[in-house]
């Protein structure tokens, strides 16, 4: 089987593959169908946008694609970035992001700084039948960057009950722990299923 991933965006890539290495499957990117036109994220939802992204490359590719939508929301600022999260400073880099929210919070005092991370992956079949799966990862924002891996906010979120952020951890540790991670195992208990029916 022949899934289609709806990003160009390398780490995800390299994070599902990883998350995915256990099924019969065989992971393409758009890397594979480079004249792909980029959808336009202009949802008002996580689910909206990926079961957009998802249709239109499943629709291009004539291949079963999955996307993903995530962000980060922030108790604090009243859920934002949250569908904004990859340009929230305008369309910049991972540390402009996680910079200007770190600024924004730089008031805020620590037992006020709760956030989670939310994933939605929405697979799209050529029949036309869309599925949607949910994984989320509460924890806090920390006052200043730490750890080398990861990208987007993983420098600056610490999920619930540790005291290391994601970018501190192995891709193996961050995968059991991270909403992409919780998603993408009801992705493969939902696919391992489908294979076996």
């Amino acid at each position: 089987m022949e899934i289609v991933l709806a990003t160009r965006n390398k780490k995800k890539i390299e994070e599902i593959r990883r998350i995915t290495a256990d099924l019969p499957i065989n992971i393409l990117s758009l890397d594979n169908f480079p004249d792909c036109p980029e959808t336009v994220e202009d949802r008002e939802s996580f689910e909206e946008n990926a079961i957009k992204k998802a249709t239109e490359v499943c629709r291009y590719t004539g291949k079963t694609a999955l996307a993903d939508d995530s962000g980060l929301e922030v108790d604090a600022l009243g859920g934002a970035p949250g569908i904004y999260s990859a340009r929230y400073a305008g369309g910049g880099s991972d540390v402009r992001n996680y910079e200007k929210l770190l600024d924004e919070l730089k008031n805020v005092p620590d037992d006020k700084r709760g956030a989670r991370f939310v994933c939605c992956m929405a697979i799209a079949n050529p029949d036309g039948t869309v599925k949607t799966f949910f994984g989320y990862a509460k924890g806090s924002i920390t006052r200043e960057p730490k750890g080398k891996t990861g990208f987007g906010y993983d420098p600056v979120f610490i999920p619930e009950g540790l005291n290391i952020t994601f970018a501190e951890m192995s891709g193996g540790e961050k995968d059991r722990l991270s909403h992409r991670g919780k998603a993408i195992e009801k992705v493969n208990k939902f696919i391992h299923f489908s294979l076996h029916l």
